[in-house]
């Protein structure tokens, strides 16, 4: 057996199955590079799911990590440091708006912060909350149950939170769904596990007019989207929009567990001591972690290198005209290969065989979320494969098929 299998064989055996077992047991990585535990060298384009903001082992994470958990590694939430509020304050800067920061471990978590700020600054009265058809926020059950998809949702009902759901980026579904009883709009900028499915132009700001015309809030997800992924800050900010309720995570701690949900106006006030807590929430090694992303993101000027080698990756993939390929969706260095047919599983198991760690986030797409110091050079290695990746993918297409 394979030093993998071995691994898997443990993983099995001692792990609650919520993954599977996973194809590829990895063992160290640097750059955009990791390496499983037989050897073998892949380019990661996943990221971790968009988390690994400066890829692995980055000199930054490792020195501001080193020398805070030498110092203070925690403090609870009896306490206060200054890493946390130094990382409240950089966050409250790049919004450019006044605002108060909750920080959590995770998304869903932010989430959940999110969800219980609405609910405390808009009372009973107002009990559901609109969200939109295959958006995602999270898998605890606050968070659960605005998220648009059915067959992760609906084993777990009944929630505690009414929803209503309604098509992505249809402004007039959206309007006519949001009333007197709505208390807040939930949505990602892109759907992301959805599909890398970008807002059309305008939907953000009619999601903000539908809800200042009912006085419901609007709640933005950037938890994938966020920390420079787009090529922007935050990808709101491309539309204009300020939403009342923000949340982020993944890439905020470049691998380390970090959520922060952050609230504008009434909303930075609505929770008070004792509405909600969190006992690692602002660690001060994961908030040290967050504050190295962001000074590096902004020191390298990461932000033109997203959205230049971003294009060149999805002009490249374009232009490669394979039957399969039917578009690239997306921005930045988030963007998803669109399919012609339900090919994903296969194209992304084919890319991990070549020396490539793609995701298949829906069946007909393929999500590319790598590290945000992408080389020109490593975007290039990966146009080039990807023929061939897809040629072995239609033979593996054409095998099932007929089996």
């Amino acid at each position: 057996m394979s030093a993998t299998e071995l691994l898997q064989d443990r993983y099995g055996a001692s792990m609650m199955l919520t993954y599977g077992v996973p194809p590829v047991a990895l063992a160290r990585g640097q750059g955009c590079t990791v390496w499983d535990v037989d050897g073998n060298s892949y380019l990661d384009l996943i990221g971790g799911i968009a988390v690994s903001a400066l890829g692995h082992a980055h000199p930054a994470i490792i020195e501001a990590v080193s020398r805070q958990v030498g110092t203070l590694a925690h403090v609870s939430n009896l306490f206060l440091h200054e890493r946390q509020v130094e990382l409240a304050e950089r966050l409250i800067g790049l919004l450019g708006t006044d605002g108060r920061v909750f920080l959590a471990n995770s998304g869903t978590e932010a989430n959940e912060a999110a969800l219980k700020l609405v609910r405390k600054a808009q009372g009973p009265d107002r009990p559901v909350v609109v969200a939109a058809e295959h958006g995602f926020h999270g898998r605890t059950m606050g968070a659960l149950s605005v998220t648009g998809k059915a067959s992760i949702r609906e084993p777990f009902g009944p929630f505690g939170v009414q929803a209503t759901f309604v098509p992505y980026g249809d402004p007039a579904a959206l309007r006519s769904a949001v009333g007197a009883d709505t208390a807040a709009v939930f949505l990602e900028p892109t759907l992301g596990e959805g599909g890398i499915v970008p807002a059309p132009p305008g939907y953000l700001k009619a999601a903000r007019e539908a809800c200042d015309e009912a006085g419901a809030l609007l709640v933005l997800d950037e938890i994938q989207s966020g920390i420079g992924r787009t090529g922007e800050w935050f990808a709101h900010q491309k539309e204009g929009v300020r939403p009342d309720v923000f949340t982020l995570a993944k890439g905020l701690g470049g691998g380390l567990p970090i959520g922060a949900c952050i609230g504008f106006g009434r909303c930075g006030s609505a929770l008070s001591k004792g509405d909600h807590g969190s006992t690692f929430g602002g660690n001060p090694v994961a908030c040290a972690a967050a504050l190295a992303v962001l000074d590096t993101i902004d020191k390298e000027n990461l932000l033109a290198r997203v959205k230049s080698v971003g294009e060149h990756l999805a002009t490249g993939i374009e232009a490669i005209g394979h039957p399969l390929i039917a578009g690239v969706r997306g921005s930045g260095l988030w963007l998803a290969i669109a399919l012609s047919g339900t090919a994903g599983t296969a194209v992304a198991a084919t890319a991990q065989r070549h020396g490539f760690l793609v995701n298949a986030v829906q069946p007909d797409a393929v999500r590319l979320a790598p590290p945000l110091i992408l080389s020109t050079a490593e975007a290039d290695s990966f146009i080039a494969a990807l023929p061939g990746i897809l040629a072995a993918a239609s033979v593996v297409l054409v095998g099932q098929e007929g089996g």
